[in-house]
């Protein structure tokens, strides 16, 4: 038996928090707006530079490409779900709905991959660019204390905890707490500004590319040369070369530059508040990740071709984007200024909106009895979540300070990845068992498009390589042990108690 939330529970609830009364007023502009503010943020200034280094060289630019259509094909299964339960919400609830608490659970335990642990990766990144303002500054934290153990420099200097990543996550989760909303025009002008940064980069740094850096453009994977002659079986190459440049290292490189496009799934979340889901929802998913492919391409073509990525495993592995223009465009130091200090205003609101959204997440499942009710207690004067804030705030701080950024980022790249798959899957088979449940929105071409989102997310994770995979098998078997030993026990739906009376839910930024 699938234990499934009744969808007409769903829709009460709805009404008692005032979501169900939400009005229709997003066209297809303010969800296109609503996805390139969601799309654009800590990923492209980190994860490019990462990529490239490390996978693709300056053929990061087709891994931008490979990661937006796994992207957009996952997105219009997105899409699906959020319009047929219209409600605000997550993956979770409406996979509750829809495909049962088994499926709920999984999605709902990977989802601290994509808030809590994409939460890390980001303070990790914000740590880097404070280094980098402070440098302009004559500040130089010693390398000690702005570093996780596993990194080491140059000189061979040991990194011990990451100070500035562990504030930042303090700061926000205390913020959090006291309840303290993002002030929507804010958050506007943020977003604003980070897209900003992206053309004035492209339209400054475009003068300053040298042919040299590109050529090569895809750089050759022995192994695969090797495999393609017939000197080196696929076994081999795969366990040995997969990823390492060539046309594997851009698969590779779509998986890390992925975490780039993590958001657009926001988008698919305003369903509810479409006039008309069925033309504007694909119209919001595509365009805004249109638009913000083409901005990435732009950036990686520029950032690989005014510094050479082998510079990015080197000296601009950290704070790349700001490297690249004091070393090679130094006439322009004010933009290095100027963007850096951009990036941090940008990189605050992506955390606290990350750890906002974990937060969220746990709440709905603790009061669906599959998590302690801890973290559903709300605080008295702020009517937050604080002790759920808390615990997050240690989770989260640990990682951020012991954990390299590039681990965490994949991780978060991974299980994204996979609870996107779980998604495309799910609308096949919902198609099959729940042929007549209303769909505002009907993702198009089905079977084929959910089938093809679900491949080239796969493929994505493949390139992520075994480590990533062995960190995502450990985590869902830590997910498991938690659902058969507490959830399967404490789930009201298993119960037969259907909802307990609900405090109104903490608000979203």
């Amino acid at each position: 038996m699938r234990f499934k939330k009744p969808l007409n529970l769903l829709l009460k609830e709805a009404a008692e928090t005032g979501e169900g009364t939400l009005k229709r007023t997003l066209g297809p502009g303010n969800l296109v707006a609503l996805g390139i503010g969601a799309i654009i943020g800590a990923g492209l200034f980190v994860r490019t530079a990462a990529a490239a280094a490390d996978h693709s060289g300056p053929a990061v630019t087709l891994a931008f490409i490979l990661a937006a259509i796994g992207c957009g094909l996952a997105g219009l299964c997105y899409a699906e779900f959020a319009a047929m339960i219209p409600i605000a919400g997550s993956a979770y609830t409406y996979s509750y709905a829809t495909m049962g608490e088994m499926v709920a659970w999984i999605i709902g335990w990977d989802l601290v991959l994509e808030y809590a642990v994409g939460a890390a990766t980001v303070s990790i990144a914000w740590s880097e660019y404070l280094n980098k303002l402070l440098e302009n500054f004559g500040v130089d934290i010693p390398y000690q204390l702005c570093h996780s153990p596993f990194q080491s420099s140059l000189q061979g200097v040991h990194g011990i905890i990451n100070i500035p990543a562990l504030f930042i996550i303090v700061v926000l989760s205390l913020v959090l707490i006291r309840g303290t909303q993002e002030s929507a025009t804010l958050n506007g002008i943020i977003v604003i500004v980070k897209v900003a940064i992206v053309v004035l980069f492209i339209a400054i740094g475009w003068n300053y590319m040298k042919p040299i850096n590109h050529t090569p453009y895809i750089p050759v994977n022995t192994g695969e040369v090797a495999m393609f002659h017939g000197q080196k079986s696929f076994f081999d190459f795969f366990t040995h070369d997969f990823g390492k440049f060539g046309w594997s290292g851009i698969i590779s490189a779509a998986g890390v530059v992925f975490f780039a496009f993590i958001g657009f799934d926001a988008v698919s979340t305003a369903a509810q508040e479409a006039k008309n889901p069925k033309r504007d929802m694909p119209i919001g998913i595509l365009v805004s990740l249109a638009i913000c492919t083409l901005l990435y391409v732009l950036f990686g073509h520029v950032l690989t071709g005014v510094a050479n990525y082998k510079e990015f495993a080197g000296p601009g592995k950290e704070a790349s984007v700001a490297y690249t223009i004091d070393t090679y465009m130094q006439s322009y130091h004010w933009l290095s200024i100027l963007v850096t200090v951009a990036i941090l205003f940008g990189f605050s609101s992506v955390i606290l909106v990350m750890l906002l959204g974990q937060s969220r997440v746990f709440f709905s499942m603790s009061k669906d009895g599959l998590v302690p009710p801890v973290f559903s207690a709300v605080h008295p004067k702020f009517k937050t979540p604080y002790k759920s804030n808390l615990i997050f705030l240690v989770f989260v701080g640990l990682f951020a300070a012991f954990v390299p950024g590039d681990i965490v980022g994949d991780m978060t790249s991974i299980g994204t990845l996979f609870a996107f798959m779980l998604v495309c899957i799910g609308v096949i088979i919902l198609r099959k068992s729940d042929p007549d449940t209303p769909r505002p929105f009907r993702t198009p071409w089905v079977p084929f498009v959910p089938i093809l989102g679900a491949i080239v997310c796969l493929l994505m994770m493949v390139g992520l390589g075994e480590f990533n995979w062995l960190r995502l098998i450990i985590w869902m078997a830590i997910g498991f042990v938690v659902y058969f030993t507490y959830s399967k026990k404490h789930s009201l739906i298993r119960k037969g108690i259907v909802s307990l009376p609900r405090d109104p839910e903490p608000p979203m930024a």
